[in-house]
């Protein structure tokens, strides 16, 4: 893993060198984009839409339109003649409580890593933030771009988040939740019991990205196969139904906890802590033909 950028947090009066990794990494299959007719590879040309020519990476400027149709073209010098904070430090300007940050606001994650002979102010930055459940807020200037971000504690290493800036979020409002009635309280109580029955520890081990596996072995089936093409798949059934608006909230909750309490070995929430299995209610059409029968039973018997 190779460091992305060097530097230092200002802490004060103190400076802790750090080496910064990116955190995170795509694991998504690549493809190239080939011609369908003969699978020859698509090459893209920068072509200019005034001379008809090629143009170089290095020849080309940025440019700008407003709304109005005006335009600006800014060379690199002039984006570098804008203010941005120090390229090699990384300034903490507050602490705040960690649970006071929006998670719609976190964006990219990278690793810091102690460069430093003496990582003692390191170790001492990860532990009082970790003591103190705050996470701090500093100044990241990466690639001629400063962005707010948080840097907390992540197994005794300090991780750095980008922010996104407040207006970068998206203000939204849909009409349909503005008219919508508020549930009624038999209906919060079979749902809090529905994610009761269905509450775990997190533990991100145990999911699988699917549609990953299945191209994999797609992929894998087609160069067993030698010409690289895919084998041709039985298609599946269409998937089973369920109602486009649930009219009974409450029996689809009924039916749902029912569900969840089969796939947990027949019992619902309330029945593990007591022991009991929980029984399927019976069906209206089930009860009528009870009775029905019943009625039979006691003609015959008169």
């Amino acid at each position: 893993m190779r460091s992305i950028w060097k530097g230092s947090i200002a802490f004060g009066l103190v400076n802790v060198p750090v080496k910064v990794y990116t955190a995170t990494e795509d694991h998504d299959i690549k493809f190239h984009q080939v011609h369908a007719k003969d699978g020859g590879r698509i090459k893209y040309d920068r072509v200019c839409t005034v001379c008809g020519q090629s143009v170089k990476f290095a020849d080309i400027d940025k440019q700008y339109e407003s709304p109005e149709g005006e335009k600006v073209i800014l060379t690199d010098d002039d984006f570098g003649k804008l203010p941005v904070a120090e390229k090699h430090e990384i300034p903490v300007l507050q602490f705040v409580p960690s649970d006071q940050i929006d998670p719609i606001l976190y964006d990219k994650t990278y690793y810091l890593e102690p460069d430093s002979t003496t990582p003692k102010a390191y170790v001492l930055l990860a532990a009082t933030l970790e003591g103190i459940e705050r996470t701090a807020l500093v100044h990241f200037t990466l690639r001629q771009k400063t962005r707010l971000a948080a840097m907390r504690v992540r197994d005794g290493m300090l991780v750095l988040q980008t922010l996104l800036w407040p207006d970068e979020v998206r203000s939204v409002s849909f009409e349909s939740l503005e008219e919508a009635k508020a549930p009624r309280p038999q209906e919060i109580k079979m749902a809090e019991t529905l994610v009761e029955s269905m509450s775990e520890d997190f533990d991100p081990d145990q999911y699988t990205d699917e549609y990953q596996v299945e191209l994999q072995r797609l992929l894998e089936e087609a160069i067993a196969r030698g010409d690289g093409k895919a084998p041709e798949r039985a298609e599946t059934g269409p998937a089973e139904e369920s109602d486009a608006e649930v009219v009974d909230l409450v029996a689809a909750l009924q039916r749902s906890l029912e569900a969840s309490g089969a796939r947990g070995g027949g019992k619902s929430a309330d029945d593990k802590s007591t022991g009991k299995t929980s029984k399927p209610r019976k069906s209206a059409q089930s009860k009528t033909a009870q009775s029905k029968t019943a009625q039979k039973r006691t003609r015959k018997g008169a």
